[in-house]
């Protein structure tokens, strides 16, 4: 097959380079080359929980990063696009809210109609077929989540999400959006011919935005079953005439086993009958590829499948762009898939020392689409609140007591006591859970809060405190703050007496739901297993990670109630921590998180962010474990109170690595 002009064969070590430097060589797909007559090449482009980061830009650093940005992202598209003998693009969900920009829109800005979100600014840019919905789009509420559907240029589908309650069968749902929506796309065939072919694009997104945005949508809306929804759906499209039928699932891959209102449901889902290609989001990680879901059965991540069938997972923050390849054929007077690629194409390496390398630039029309958002987001994001006496930083924030977890549940309790003062549970103690944010794993190794000794501005108590939660308080018992925090201790990996440098953290457990509790004292002893699993079921009844646990200076009564501030997310089941469920919660508060930290500091002044050392480790006999943090953590390293922290050298991807004594 002759090559379109001004195209020529070439690596993909060049294909990369010739981008970079805005040469128009590009290399075509061999699905492009191959097609016959009745065949042809079909590529569908993936943007997958951008969550508002449209420029290269980290606004809580308040410095370019090349790790991320639509506007990167968007730049290889063209190329992409060149590769293929046809394309398509879409988006997978969690757009809307994530960084600073998304709350100076929401908070400062706000959403007139005929207004343009920044966000839908560029994907308008950038020609997207379809979208679907993540969970954080519900964050702000549902008039301003339409307000912003109603300026993209390109329709956005879901399934699952009623109006009220669910109909008995799934096609009588009252729906907020379209359940799914048929492309009719004219396609070049091999010998050059034109003919149209119907792409049907179906979204899902995950049930548990019930509980986790409660106080925007409960008694507006419903959620179904993904898989369930899928069923009753997928063979609409295909009566209606969907040649393709491709899923837009703002869910993960998890090989646990199929079950009712699963929040990562995309392996599942790719195995109802009539979903020919699945798009999957949500966990921020990348599918296909060497580690993330290696070992699942049905998940294929050296070819990317999801029960055979063809499957993508386009990283986050722009990271990278999910494609998925189709050859389809011709059989009559449709058109069938006959083989099938998928990759997640990164925007970033990093070289030989670990440091990152961006390989294409910024797309011009994206970037110049929303400059006067990102100006005015740099300057909200850099008015001064306060001030602080002591540096604020997470580099030990899983490891020990933190500055910065530490001014979170200062501000948590402050703003509970004053609620609660002239009610019923004035007279019970108060107690706040926190964790930390930002604590490097999959967000690299500078993905840290570090804020110094000075002022304090709106961008760093965004760093302290990423999501536009609301504050909640739960009451619970002694015996129930036990098992909360032996939830957390699955943190930790088991460290026998005797190690040495065992690895320390769970990669598997999110650090957002690693809860340091303040008002009692602890220690963690890592030589038990964990009590629970990550569900919260029980599974190891005689072990107890959480020994000493006092409250007042005594053992607590595992009978005594207490008050606990948190956020709306874990009060309402977030996490699953056992008996922790929207039925203990006494207080639902108007604020969020992080505008009670802004209040509490503009009340005080100038905080003291100092860690009280309320917990640590038990000593391990003998034992030593290894983890990773940002390499700017030696500086702080002699000040970790409550842990004894030795240089271990470097770690991998640019992080640094520290050791333990137990």
């Amino acid at each position: 097959m002759s090559f379109p002009t001004g195209f020529q064969s070439m690596t993909r070590r060049s294909l990369l380079g010739g981008i970079a430097a805005s040469s128009a060589l590009v290399v075509l797909h061999p699905f492009a080359a191959r097609a016959q007559a009745n065949q042809a090449h079909l590529r569908i482009m993936e943007t997958t929980d951008i969550h508002v980061h449209v420029f290269p830009y980290d606004y809580y650093a308040d410095k370019p990063n090349d790790t991320l940005g639509l506007a990167r992202t968007a730049s290889i598209i063209d190329a992409i696009r060149a590769e293929a003998g046809n394309s398509m693009l879409i988006d997978n969900g969690d757009f809307l809210q994530g960084n600073p920009m998304g709350d100076y829109i929401a908070y400062e800005r706000g959403m007139k109609e005929g207004d343009r979100h920044p966000v839908v600014k560029a994907m308008n840019v950038l020609g997207y077929d379809a979208g679907t919905l993540g969970n954080h789009e519900f964050n702000y509420g549902l008039d301003f989540m339409f307000k912003v559907l109603a300026g993209a240029g390109f329709p956005y589908v879901c399934a699952n999400l009623t109006k009220g309650q669910l109909a008995s069968d799934p096609k009588k749902d009252e729906l907020f959006l379209k359940p799914y929506v048929i492309v009719e796309k004219q396609i070049r065939d091999g010998s050059g011919a034109t003919s149209p072919i119907k792409v049907g694009f179906i979204g899902f997104v995950p049930p548990q935005i019930m509980v986790w945005d409660a106080k925007n949508l409960e008694g507006k809306a419903q959620t179904r079953d993904i898989v369930d929804a899928a069923k009753a759906w997928v063979p609409a499209m295909k009566e209606e005439g969907a040649d393709i039928v491709i899923a837009l699932s703002h869910s993960g891959i998890d090989g646990s086993g199929s079950s009712e209102r699963m929040e990562n449901a995309s392996l599942y889902l790719a195995g109802v009958e009539g979903i020919d290609a699945i798009f999957t989001g949500h966990q921020h990680l990348v599918f296909p590829g060497p580690k993330d879901f290696e070992g699942i059965a049905g998940a294929d991540a050296k070819k990317g499948t999801l029960m055979g069938k063809p499957a993508v997972m386009g990283g986050f923050w722009g990271s990278h762009m999910g494609l998925i390849d189709l050859l389809v054929e011709k059989d009559g007077k449709s058109w069938k898939i006959v083989d099938s690629t998928s990759e997640a194409r990164p925007i970033y390496h990093r070289d030989e020392a670990k440091k990152v390398v961006a390989d294409f630039k910024d797309k011009p029309e994206v970037t110049a689409a929303v400059k006067e958002e990102h100006e005015a987001t740099l300057a909200y994001v850099r008015r001064p609140v306060g001030k602080t006496s002591a540096p604020l930083y997470s580099y030990f924030a899983l490891v020990a007591d933190d500055p910065s977890i530490q001014i979170v549940s200062n501000a948590q309790t402050w703003y509970i006591k004053d609620m609660l003062k002239e009610g019923p549970y004035k007279d019970l103690p108060v107690l706040s859970a926190a964790a930390p944010f930002k604590a490097g794993g999959r967000g690299g190794a500078e993905y840290f809060t570090d804020v110094p000794a000075g002022d304090i501005a709106i961008k760093n108590v965004a760093d302290l405190y990423l999501y536009p939660n609301t504050v909640q308080a739960v009451l619970i018992t002694g015996e129930q703050v036990k098992n909360w925090l032996e939830m957390s201790a699955g943190m930790f990996n088991q460290v026998p007496a005797g190690a040495k440098d065992a690895p320390l953290l769970n990669d598997s457990f999110p650090s957002y739901n690693y809860d340091v509790i303040d008002g009692v004292t602890y220690q963690i002893d890592l030589s038990q297993p964990t009590r629970f699993d990550k569900d919260g079921k029980l599974v190891n009844p005689d072990a107890n990670r959480i020994v000493d646990l006092k409250f007042d200076g005594k053992p607590i009564d595992p009978a005594q109630k207490f008050v606990v501030a948190t956020n709306n997310y874990r009060a309402g089941g977030g996490g699953k921590f056992p008996e922790i469920a929207g039925d203990k919660v006494i207080f639902v508060a108007p604020d969020t998180n992080r505008d009670v930290i802004v209040r509490y500091i503009v009340e005080q002044g100038t905080i003291n962010p100092s860690a009280d050392a309320n917990w640590s480790f038990k000593p391990v006999p003998g034992a030593t474990a290894i983890f990773q943090t940002g390499p700017k953590a030696r500086q702080f390293a002699s000040a970790v109170k409550g842990a004894k922290i030795e240089d271990a050298g470097d770690g991998e991807n640019g992080f640094a690595k520290f050791r333990l004594v137990l």
